[in-house]
């Protein structure tokens, strides 16, 4: 089953989101509190969205994303930040059921598209969402400022 999270699932989005650096072998990245993701999820003005995936009443998936905004097609677009359903779960659907909830929504919002990015070595994923029909966007090369490089730009 996919449903919309809620406050009192922010615990067990954190342990997935733990999981999931785990898996990614990112786990020294994750400098998560739960409080303010509470905040950023559930205030009035929530910064993402998250959709869980249950397999026998319990949470082992979940699908965190936001919109983006496309110029060029004058409309708007989700971008899925994560996706990840526990290693002993998979291969029930429970992540296809997760992508499809997010593009029944992108669909019903008029979004333009749906993206994401995945790390290179991660096969599994990467052999997942081709067979959903998903293409790699190889002519763009993703940039990111963090830290000290972002405070200095902000303050220059």
């Amino acid at each position: 089953m996919i449903r919309p999270a809620s406050t009192a699932d922010v615990p067990v989005i954190a342990k997935l989101i733990r999981d999931l650096a785990e898996y990614e072998r990112l786990t020294h990245a994750v400098v998560l509190d739960e409080e303010r993701l509470r905040t950023h999820l559930f205030s009035s003005r929530p910064y993402a969205e998250v959709l869980l995936a249950e397999d026998a009443g319990a949470v082992v998936g979940f699908a965190l994303f936001f919109h983006t905004y496309s110029t060029f097609a004058g409309k708007p677009c989700i971008y899925l930040e994560d996706l990840f359903v526990e290693p002993a779960c998979r291969g029930k659907g429970l992540g296809k059921a997760l992508l499809r909830a997010i593009a029944k929504l992108a669909i019903e919002r008029d979004c333009c598209r749906l993206e994401w990015s995945v790390l290179n070595w991660n096969e599994p994923s990467i052999n997942f969402y081709k067979a959903m029909g998903a293409k790699p966007m190889d002519e763009w090369t993703g940039y990111r400022l963090t830290g000290e490089a972002l405070r200095s730009l902000a303050l220059s």
